[in-house]
């Protein structure tokens, strides 16, 4: 799947609530030696800025994984808004 392809209904419902496409570059130390860092990227819709899917995410990291995490760094997207739908009254044709 493309970066920004909506994948299903389910996502065209969050988008039109708001969220976005959100990526995050999640770097934390290696268990084994904590002088190493490790890269994951992790992606879902979210709402910015405060992103409440990230955030519990990382609770989850926190809780139950034993790489600490070092540093996150998000971007977000905008796919489309609600104000993007219209309702067309009818139909241009051009030659």
């Amino acid at each position: 799947m493309a970066v920004g392809q909506v994948r299903d209904h389910r996502d065209i419902e969050l988008v039109l609530k708001g969220y976005r496409l959100a990526t995050a570059e999640i770097l934390y130390r290696m268990p084994d030696n904590l002088d190493f860092l490790q890269a994951f990227v992790w992606q879902d819709f979210d709402i910015a800025p405060d992103f409440p899917v990230l955030c519990k995410f990382l609770r989850f990291w926190e809780e139950n994984l034993d790489g600490p995490l070092h540093s996150v760094r998000v971007a977000s997207t905008q796919l489309m808004t609600p104000a993007e739908f219209r309702a067309v009254d009818g139909i241009i044709r051009f030659h």
